[in-house]
């Protein structure tokens, strides 16, 4: 599967739009990771664990955008945006999300 943040695939010609291809995941925090958090807070750096939980939960959202737009039968998905967004306290969705399109 093709993913593009343009909304065009170099050299490649869409042939038509099939719908929008979407992928989230919700994550919470996790108590340890909180505890480690909160002293590295202190003392300033990143807070590797956090960073840690972003990616997998990126990743996790974009192979859900892949399933999603596979059920359409896309050759790719173009203007591919990540976005996060608060649920409560503690929890955020992450989602991937853009056009599924056939490519010539």
């Amino acid at each position: 599967m093709i993913l593009s943040t343009i909304h065009t695939v170099p050299n490649r010609e869409i042939t038509e739009i099939l719908g929008i291809a979407r992928g989230s995941t919700v994550r919470a925090r996790h108590v340890g990771r909180d505890i480690v958090g909160a002293l590295k807070n202190i003392v300033g750096g990143e807070i590797e664990e956090y960073t840690q939980l972003q990616a997998q939960a990126r990743e996790q959202a974009l192979e859900r955008l892949i399933a999603d737009a596979r059920k359409l039968n896309a050759d790719a998905v173009v203007g591919v945006f990540i976005t996060t967004a608060m649920v409560t306290r503690g929890a955020a969705e992450i989602m991937a999300y853009g056009t599924a399109v056939k490519l010539a």
